[in-house]
């Protein structure tokens, strides 16, 4: 879970890493470092904490010229975060360097048998072992990309890994398994990183690494082949989004900036995948042709975190549209219960980044018990879009926010199409179809309307600031939203927070609630309405302060809430595409309100690319 940069080329590489490497910083940002060859000598700079602390430590450029770096952000997993645990990693005799993403599994044995033959850690790291292991390699006189093959061949575990050597100044070597690694191609310089959004300044044309692919990467070409060296002809790619979708713009976060995007990012989910005559949706990505489809007697939905809480509402989505049994699943647990997956059961696994660790292997256990898996994810050319069976991409863009709100609405209306689409094939008739895809078509617009409501939610979140308890109570399909609310409030403004199905509130989460306690519940017009009232009156008899997400003209509830936002009508099963934004604005407010910085929170990254 950290961000890597390479670069080589005419131009000097620091500027160029240090920039590439702040785009990189919400995907880890405990330490960073960079390493150079300046004047024939490797040179390397590191620091803890962000990337503004080590370019502040910096030498004055004259001193760190160079055509060639490597640079590195970094989220702990093996050693705490500090200076000497910060990559890169060099050698014994400093001759070269590596920058690392992954685990190496087998590191303690490796370690211990490298430090028989002489060599000297300075780290806590499971990644150093990587640099030493090299050089161990490259001391019998092989060339620098051939001691890298060698020594992934008895490393275990995953990486996305570049390397530099002052002995050989003009490449650098990337390699990768299970972590991702791009090529950028531009005219007489080329660049390596994990994440296309800290190159797209320079180029749109990328390559993607395989698993088991080596890049030799030279300033005016390179050159891939698998680890037994059998040549790799390159798919060269072109990004579709520019420089402004990675920027803020006038917003003073991106986490901010990415909520108010969600008009366009839901329309561009379903826009062209619409029938609007046959009242039904078209996702020829699945490459499933009508008749295998009606076969399938179960869904599973296979996720992490953000990305769950949408395959939960899949789940009441699908199952009542199509009548196919759901099971929504966490993609931690999934692959260790050993998932009973039958004949007849579709596979989805969801993933923003599409390279979500825990989801790779949930996905990778279900095509090998011969399940047909298909992907819903953001990124082309990830490992979830390279290696599922079919699949369909959610087109929210980059998102940089480590809180994921657009990619969750977008996710939402991929799931809702397939709910259509999979309705319309069994028992949606064309009429609720249609009804359906109208309705759908609005929703875009109700949510700018819920996005004008942003200063009272601030409001709102001025009230609530300080405490440090919540509870969020939903029903129905409005129950993942409350636990998607939950998250949020957690990961970025640090108070504790729980979702519950507000029934189960009784069940125990009731003894917690007095006057301190901020409720916030989703009691919008559904078929559920009178049951949630009634637990909302429970909770206001024990005094705490309600919070309540209610549809427009409903003046019930203004009774007993100390605070109503109300937001459009729609239809049951859209309804999460409304609930949950003011939930995220409430959200941002509150951390924002104390001082946290919400784009970056603490301990958090990305994406989870480690087990």
């Amino acid at each position: 879970m950290c961000g890597i940069v390479g670069y080589i080329g005419n131009r000097n590489a620091l500027p160029i890493a240090i920039e590439a490497l702040k785009r990189l910083e919400y995907r880890g940002y405990d330490s960073s470092g960079t390493a150079l060859i300046h004047e024939g000598e490797l040179q390397i700079y590191k620091k803890q904490g962000k990337i503004i602390e080590l370019e502040r430590s910096l030498p004055e450029p004259s001193r760190c010229v160079s055509n060639i770096a490597i640079a590195h952000t970094r989220w702990a997993t093996h050693g705490e975060p500090n200076e000497l645990n910060a990559h890169p990693h060099p050698s014994c005799s400093g001759d070269l360097a590596i920058v690392h993403n992954g685990i190496i599994e087998n590191y303690k044995l490796l370690r211990e048998q490298l430090q028989e033959l002489g060599h000297k850690f300075a780290s806590e790291t499971d990644s150093e072992v990587l640099a030493h292991l090299i050089e161990q390699f490259m001391s019998t006189g092989i060339r620098l990309e051939d001691a890298v093959r060698e020594s992934m061949k008895r490393v275990e575990g995953t990486y996305g890994l570049v390397v530099i050597s002052q002995k050989e100044p003009d490449k650098l070597i990337a390699v990768r398994k299970g972590s991702p690694l791009i090529i950028g191609i531009n005219d007489n310089e080329h660049f390596v990183t994990s994440d296309v959004s800290a190159i797209i300044i320079h180029t749109k044309r990328v390559i993607y690494l395989q698993d088991s692919e080596l890049c030799v990467v030279r300033k005016d070409g390179f050159e891939i082949s698998t680890l037994d060296k059998a040549n790799v002809k390159p798919h060269i790619s072109v990004v579709d989004w520019d420089i402004s979708a990675i920027e803020k713009g006038d917003f003073k976060h991106f986490m901010l900036k990415e909520i108010f995007e969600q008009p366009v990012t839901i329309d561009n989910g379903f826009r062209g995948r619409i029938n609007q005559s046959m009242g039904t949706a078209r996702l020829g990505g699945l490459h499933l042709p009508p008749f295998e489809l009606r076969k399938i007697k179960q869904i599973h939905l296979v996720a992490c975190g953000t990305s769950f809480h949408a395959a939960l509402i899949g789940k009441y989505i699908i199952e009542d549209m199509a009548r196919i049994p759901v099971h929504a699943e966490y993609a931690s647990e999934y692959r260790y219960r050993n998932p009973i997956i039958p004949e007849d059961t579709l596979v989805f696994v969801i993933s923003q980044s599409g390279e979500t660790a825990d989801t790779l292997a949930a996905m990778r256990e279900a095509k090998a018990k011969g399940a047909r898996v298909l992907g819903i994810t953001n990124v082309v050319g990830s490992t979830v879009a390279r290696e599922s069976d079919g699949g369909t991409y959610i087109h929210a863009g980059s998102e940089i926010g480590v809180a994921s709100t657009k990619a969750f609405t977008s996710q939402v209306t991929i799931l809702t199409l397939l709910g259509i689409f999979l309705g319309r094939m069994n028992h949606l008739s064309p009429i609720d179809g249609t009804a359906y895809i109208e309705e759908l078509e609005k929703i875009p617009s109700k949510v700018k309307a819920i996005l004008a409501l942003n200063d009272q939610i601030r409001d709102i979140a001025t009230s609530i600031k300080d405490c440090t308890n919540a509870l969020y109570l939903g029903r129905g399909v409005n129950y993942p939203v409350a636990l998607e609310g939950a998250l949020k409030i957690k990961e970025i403004s640090y108070i504790h927070a729980e979702g519950y199905p507000a029934a189960e509130m009784k069940h125990g989460p009731i003894a917690l609630i007095d006057e301190n306690m901020p409720v916030v519940a989703i009691a919008t017009n559904d078929p559920l309405y009178d049951k949630i009232y009634s637990n909302l009156q429970e909770v206001r008899a024990r005094k705490a302060r309600l919070i309540t997400i209610a549809t427009e003209n409903d003046t019930e509830l203004d009774k007993i809430s100390e605070h109503v936002i109300y937001i459009p009508d729609t239809m049951p099963n859209l309804q999460p595409l409304l609930t949950v934004i003011p939930l995220q604005l409430l959200a941002y407010h509150v951390a924002d309100l104390r001082g946290f910085d919400v784009d970056q929170p603490r301990n958090l990254a990305k994406s989870v690319t480690v087990e």
